[in-house]
């Protein structure tokens, strides 16, 4: 969850009054976001610093916001402000307008056929008028921050350029050149540098180098000109010192490249409805048209609202509350929806909603119905168990067999789903044939690469982590792994396995065939003789984890679902233990 970082003084002058800690606290639990600490600037410098100076009286005091991943328009001050002035019914919903501008006057930005080779789409708007004082530009320049850690995928999706309108000179044009084409004094520089001294140069810088990979490796770097051949951004890196805005800017004029237009489109409706209150025509935004190589053009930004209808017996039934129509339009507007009743041909009663740009997460009925039980208050919605309420049969069946192994003296253990390439396929004498594992793209550390295909890394990885704990250890986890699938949708599949493992001064074998016998008994499944397709039996394997001679398959009902036996001695000084072990996996998805 994003946590916004704003000035206590600055956020109550905002609203319109002064709260105690504890009652601002409940306004945002009642809003339905969190204040999650309270704190100072220079407090906040100290402990990046390990410094342990007294803090002092006059420090500004910063309140820390956690808000919903997806609402976008809570990134800054002054969208925390207003959807929080209108949840108390101090101010009316805004409309958001266009700038009447006839077709010749308005800015054009033309887009060469070359950036679909790296970055095909851009949009744009202009705010004009706008009053800037140091509070609101630092607002301005941390909600594109904000955007660029969340919805832009740092940057990989959307990047977004502001620039000083009155420094520079339309039609604008969106191309892809070569590095060695492009030359521009980048923001906070004063020397020119081609784009590929450019990737050079700041890799030695800490903010900027971890955004270079996204366009380092291409043929072409995507760059917007101006008129003049003026360059006013290298996307998604850094924009040129030429139009770069400060306090006394008037006209900014804002520009976002993407991989995926509808999340620029999210990014820069956010910008221009957050920041358009401080225009000369509040909420005004004047468009820009944008001109792509096949000679179709588009206006942005785009904000026009977005209509729904929702049933107000799906409301109710799915808040839990019985509501009038009149009560629900009602606290759909303090949750800045504008919503009205209908009535349809067959006499149902409709909450038609219209949901402005700022609301980009109200995607389905169940957004809006979201939206009344924050408004109404989860608090106040009375406790009910569903008659319809049953547990999934594979949820019910695991937590018998958990019961059942418990009181057998197992001790359950709980796992990390993600694990290692090398634990689930070296560590295991495995090899990985391509077709098994998901594969992380992008793990965060070396303990993360894959998706487990084995419940059997993170048991012995238990045992390994307890050395001193008295033997024999005797655990066990019920817990699903991922296998590559396409028959499905998303192309993997998960199952839901069973794994226990003993560990002691001898191997255990006799305690884990006993174990699979009294899951099977309790299952009401007979073992029956080799080849019999009415109940369950054993017979040799040679898998690789395994000791040769000393492991079995579980077959059950003409199946292999599972196997056990005695931990190979490589397997076991893999994960650095000791003493002998044996272990048991097996899917229980087979049973139902």
């Amino acid at each position: 969850m994003p946590t916004v970082s704003v000035g206590r003084d600055h956020l109550f002058e905002a609203l319109g009054r002064t709260y105690e800690q504890e009652e601002f606290e409940e306004l945002c639990f009642e809003f339905g976001i969190e204040l999650d600490d309270v704190t100072t600037e220079k407090e906040i410098m100290r402990k990046e610093k390990h410094l342990e100076e007294e803090a002092s009286a006059n420090e500004e005091v910063i309140y820390k916001i956690e808000v919903p991943a997806n609402r976008y328009d809570l990134l800054c001050l002054e969208g925390l402000v207003q959807a929080l002035r209108i949840f108390k019914k101090a101010d009316q919903i805004p409309t958001y307008t266009l700038a009447d501008v006839s077709k010749e006057s308005m800015l054009k930005m033309h887009v060469k056929p070359e950036t679909s080779l790296i970055r095909p789409f851009v949009v744009c708007a202009v705010l004009r008028g706008i009053t800037f004082d140091e509070s609101r530009y630092n607002s301005f320049i941390d909600l594109q921050d904000r955007l660029h850690q969340n919805i832009c995928r740092r940057r990989t999706l959307v990047a977004i350029g502001t620039h000083d309108l009155d420094t520079i000179q339309g039609p604008f044009t969106y191309e892809a050149l070569p590095p060695s084409d492009i030359n521009f004094v980048p923001l906070k520089q004063v020397k020119k540098f081609r784009a590929d001294e450019l990737m050079e140069f700041y890799k030695s810088d800490l903010k900027l180098k971890k955004f270079l990979h996204i366009i380092e490796n291409s043929p072409v770097f995507p760059v917007i000109y101006d008129h003049n051949r003026t360059v006013l951004s290298l996307p998604p890196i850094i924009n040129g010192a030429h139009s770069a805005i400060n306090l006394k800017t008037k006209n900014v004029f804002i520009e976002c490249t993407a991989t995926d237009l509808t999340k620029a489109k999210i990014v820069l409706n956010t910008m221009v409805t957050m920041f358009s209150m401080y225009c000369e025509r509040k909420f005004e935004v004047e468009p820009v048209e944008v001109i792509y190589p096949d000679g179709k053009s588009c206006l942005y930004p785009d904000l026009s609202v977005y209509s729904m209808e929702v049933p107000l017996s799906y409301i109710i039934d799915t808040v839990g509350v019985s509501l009038e129509a009149d009560e629900v339009t009602s606290l759909l507007n303090r949750m800045q929806l504008h919503a009205k009743q209908s009535l349809s041909e067959d006499k149902e009663c409709k909450i038609i909603v219209s949901v402005p740009p700022t609301r980009s997460d109200v995607l389905h009925p169940c957004d809006v119905v979201e939206d009344v039980g924050i408004a109404y208050g989860y608090n106040n919605v009375p406790r009910r168990k569903l008659a319809s309420l049953k547990p999934l049969p594979l949820n019910q069946l695991s937590d018998l067999i958990r019961l059942e192994i418990a009181m057998n003296g197992f001790t359950e253990i709980l796992t990390w789903i993600l694990c290692s390439y090398k634990e689930n396929f070296s560590m295991l004498n495995r090899k990985d044939d391509k077709s098994t594992a998901v594969i992380i793209g992008n793990p965060r550390s070396a303990d993360f690469e894959v998706v487990r295909t084995s419940l059997m890394p993170g048991a012995l990885k238990t045992v390994a982590h307890n050395k001193d704990h008295p033997k024999p250890i005797k655990i066990f986890e019920v817990g699903d792994i991922a296998v590559l699938d396409e028959a499905k949708d998303v192309g993997a599949t998960n199952r839901r396995q069973l794994a226990a493992l003993y560990c002691g001064a001898n191997s255990g074998f006799e305690l884990i065939h006993c174990l699979v016998d009294r899951i099977m008994e309790i299952i009401g499944c007979p073992f029956v003789a080799v080849g019999d397709d009415t109940g369950y039996y054993i017979k040799l394997s040679n898998e690789p984890e395994f000791l040769p001679g000393r492991q079995a398959s579980i077959i059950y009902r003409g199946k292999h679902i599972g196997t056990f036996g005695i931990v190979h001695p490589e397997i076991l000084n893999n994960f650095d233990i000791s003493d002998p072990c044996s272990f048991l996996e097996l899917n229980m998805e087979s049973f139902l």
